[in-house]
C-alpha cells in the first residue's frame, strides 16, 4: 500500500507565517541592537508579549505590527505580508527591495528608513506617470 503524503492544513502555514515574523522582527531588533525591552517601551507592548511574538507564540494584529515596523523603523508592509495580512503575489519586486533594505546588516535603521523612503516614493512617481 502506497504511502499518504503528509496532510497539509492552512493551520501549518498560519503558525509557519507567525514563526517567520517573529524570526524577521527579532533579527530586525539585533540588527538594531536593540533589548526586546527597548523595542517594547518603543513600540508600547508589554515585555512578554514582545518576547512571544520573537517566539512565534502570539499572532499580533496589524495594529502591532505596525507600531513595531514604526519602532525599528523598518516598512510596516513587510510585516504585513511576513504575517499573511497582505499577499506578497501583487508587488513581490516591491516587497523583495523592501525586504533586502530591512535585512541588510550593514545599514542602520536610519539608513534603512531613509532608503525606504526614496524607493517608495520613486514607486509613487512611477505609478503616477503611468
Amino acid at each position: 500500500m502506497p504511502s499518504m503524503p503528509p496532510i497539509h492544513s492552512p493551520l501549518d502555514d498560519l503558525d509557519k507565517r507567525i514563526a517567520d515574523v517573529g524570526e524577521f522582527i527579532k533579527s530586525q531588533r539585533e540588527t538594531a541592537r536593540m533589548s526586546v525591552r527597548r523595542l517594547a517601551d518603543l513600540a508600547g507592548v508589554s515585555n512578554p508579549y514582545l518576547s512571544q511574538i520573537e517566539r512565534g507564540l502570539r499572532k499580533p494584529s496589524a495594529e502591532i505590527l505596525q507600531q513595531i515596523a514604526k519602532a525599528l523603523q523598518i516598512s510596516a508592509e513587510t510585516l504585513y505580508v511576513r504575517a499573511g495580512f497582505l499577499s506578497d503575489d501583487a508587488d513581490s519586486g516591491d516587497n523583495a527591495v523592501r525586504d533586502a533594505v530591512a535585512r541588510d546588516p550593514k545599514l542602520t535603521p536610519e539608513q534603512r528608513h531613509a532608503l525606504l523612503n526614496v524607493y517608495e516614493s520613486f514607486v509613487a512617481s512611477t505609478r503616477d506617470a503611468e
